[in-house]
This record gives structure tokens, sequence and C-alpha cells, in this order.
């Protein structure tokens, strides 16, 4: 791989000392992190996400460089692209952010919990910029390295920096990338940059036996997600553990079409009482999205200042809706209605996480078939209560 000539920048210099106190960034990357540099794959136009206002800004090289070049060196993620390239709102943010370069913590332990090495062939999953590419390529050898893109215009955009830095051997394809890149495979390796609610049954069926998946992983309960890595075995399963919470993008045809309220509350039923605080709820988020599949919930605060909390089934007209009167410590009144009772089986998973000592993702891991995904605590023979 060709060094890019890049200067030296000191805001770099420090992201890179931030990055390697942090644990994010071993020893044995930073000479790739040395070589890729993260702004020859940012576009001119970006919109870094700023913690302080939860919101993201436009930033533009060519009228404040200065500017623009501190967002590329700094531990932040940056929206790239808004509505699946629809975006024609100038420097306005879009309605979705639908490509990023991701914020550089979260790229590494990435890459740390990919295992990869010199010489193993990897599947980069949603091209994106091309920078997590350019990163395998100098650890791998850029012919050892496949990267596919769904959407035409970023592949073509990252296609040119990958050419610009001297990595005219990486493989781009363009396409879904769920369904893999079979015409490189087998892979030893497959690193995924976007979140999934299920994993592809054609990965499993490109990578070699003993070969890993890191993929950000999660259900329809939240928008958020966790690293697992998943070892692929002889018989075309893999399992694995949850490594830490994430939240990227989503697939495309795996994101969610939130369900149309109307269509399910056709009238209210009498409510009945919980115990079960919104505070324990968040606390065990993570098991009760496992636990209670195909449904997804939100929270927020109504009207009249009351927490309440909404759950859809997503295989039926089922609903609960939990509302706390007496705030958050106190009792809530529950209605729910339909086949599935969701707030039932809310209750009876938490019920199972605190009698198991509360858990923390790091305890859980999962299984993959052919035909689905199956959770698990500690081992692969203790199921969750919803798991199928």
């Amino acid at each position: 791989m060709t060094v890019p000539a890049h200067q030296e920048r000191p805001g770099r210099t420090e992201l890179g000392r931030r990055l390697i106190a942090s644990g994010a960034l071993s020893t044995d990357w930073v000479s790739t992190f040395a070589a890729v540099d993260r702004a020859a794959f940012l576009p001119d136009v970006m919109w870094p996400f700023v913690p302080a206002t939860t919101t993201t800004t436009a930033v533009d090289r060519r009228t404040d460089p200065a500017a623009w070049y501190g967002y590329a060196d700094s531990d932040l993620p940056i929206v790239t692209q808004w509505d699946d390239g629809e975006h024609r709102g100038g420097d306005e943010p879009g309605s979705v952010p639908t490509s990023s370069s991701s914020q550089p913590t979260v790229v590494h332990r990435l890459l740390a919990a990919l295992d990869v090495d010199a010489g193993m062939t990897v599947l980069d999953a949603g091209t994106g910029t091309g920078e997590t590419a350019a990163r395998l390529a100098h650890r791998c050898g850029a012919r050892k390295v496949t990267t596919v893109e769904v959407d035409g215009g970023v592949s073509a955009a990252a296609r040119e920096r990958l050419s610009s830095q001297g990595l005219h051997d990486v493989t781009i394809g363009v396409g879904d990338a769920l369904a893999g890149y079979p015409g490189e495979a087998p892979y030893d390796r497959l690193l995924c940059t976007f979140g999934v609610r299920a994993v592809p049954a054609a990965w499993l069926g490109q990578i070699r036996a003993g070969g890993v998946i890191v993929v950000p992983y999660g259900t329809h309960y939240s928008n958020r997600d966790a690293v697992v890595r998943l070892t692929v075995h002889a018989d075309g399963t893999a399992s694995g553990r949850f490594l830490a919470p994430v939240e990227f993008m989503k697939a495309r045809s795996h994101r969610l079409g939130w369900p149309d309220g109307e269509a399910y509350v056709t009238d209210w039923p009498a409510p009945a009482r919980t115990g079960l605080r919104p505070d324990r709820l968040a606390d065990a988020a993570f098991a009760l999205s496992h636990a209670v599949p195909d449904i997804a919930h939100t929270t927020h605060t109504d009207a009249d200042g009351v927490p309440a909390a909404w759950f859809y089934s997503l295989t039926d007209r089922s609903w609960a809706a939990v509302r706390w009167p007496d705030g958050a410590g106190g009792a809530g009144e529950v209605y729910q209605q339909g086949g599935r009772r969701l707030w039932d089986s809310v209750e009876l998973a938490y019920a199972w996480w605190e009698a198991r000592g509360r858990p923390g993702l790091d305890r859980f891991g999962l299984t993959v078939t052919l035909y689905g995904a199956t959770p698990w605590l500690d081992h692969p023979g203790c199921l969750l209560p919803g798991a199928r």
C-alpha cells in the first residue's frame, strides 16, 4: 500500500494518542492509523455530530478548512450522506442519515474484534467512505480485501478515494452487502459497518470454517445495536458473544417502518397495575430486546407530563401501553390488547433477567443458522424466555 503523502496535523496526532490511551487503538494497529488518513476519505461538505447539542452541523472544507480538519481529526461520527442520496438541502441536514464516517474509537474496536492479519481475505460489508477498506488493505494487502456498497454514488466516491491512495487492487462491488460477494468467496473475515436485524444466511456460506464475522446486531425493540463476534463452524452455523453497545445506520432493508398506532389501538381496555418502573425497563433494555422478540418499543412523555412506554407487535396487531401518572418512581397503569400479551411478556422477561443477577451485555451471545438467530445467556444451552 502507498502511504498517503499527507502533512501530519497536531489534531490527528492528538487523536491517535487518545485512541491509544482509551485502549481502542492497539499497538499493532498504530502503523495502519498512521498510514490511513481519515481526512482523505471525507467529502468537502460533511455533517459532524456535535455531542453538546446532539445535532449535526455542516462543515465545508472549501470555506472553513480549519474547522473541517478539526472535525476530521476528532473522535466523532460524521454524516456524509442524507436520505439515500436524495438530499438536496445544501448545507442543511436531511431527514435521515444514510452514510457516514464512523467514530474512530468504534472503528478501531471493530477492527480489534475482527482479529485480522496479513494475508487473510476480508469482506468489508458497507464501503461507505472507503476508509475501513483502506485500513483492512493496509493490514492484509489490497488484493485480499473486497468491499461492497449498496449505493452506487457512495461506491463511486469511495473507489476514487481508494484509487487516490494507491489502493487500485481492492475489489469494489456495488450491490446489497447482505448478499455478500460470492465472486471472491470464501473469506477468512467479514466486517459489517451497518446495523442488521438478522444475520444473512449468505454470509454463513461465504466464510470459511473457523472464520469470523463482526457485525452490529440488534432487534426492532430499539435503534441500538451491539457488536457481536461470531465464529463460523464447519456445519454452516455461527456463534459468539456480544462485545459492546453501538448504534449504526441500518441496512436499508432492515429499517423499521414504524407501526401505525391508529391501526393497532381500536379501543382502550380497562387498565391493570404494574410495579415495574421505567428506569428498570431501561436497565434491562438489552435483555428485553432479545427476550421479547418481534416488537417495536418507544418511550416518551405525554402532553400532561406523564412518562409512558409503548410496545407494538410486528407479527400481529397486539399492543401495550404503560403510563406512570405518579412519576417514574410510582406504579404504572397498563393497557394491552391482542393475542400477544406484550406487557405480560415484558414483565416475565424482566423477572427472568433479575433472577439471573441482572446480567450485562457481555454475558449474552448469539447462535446463527440458516433459519435465524437464537440469543443465549452465558452458554448456548441457556436460552432466553422468548427464544425460538
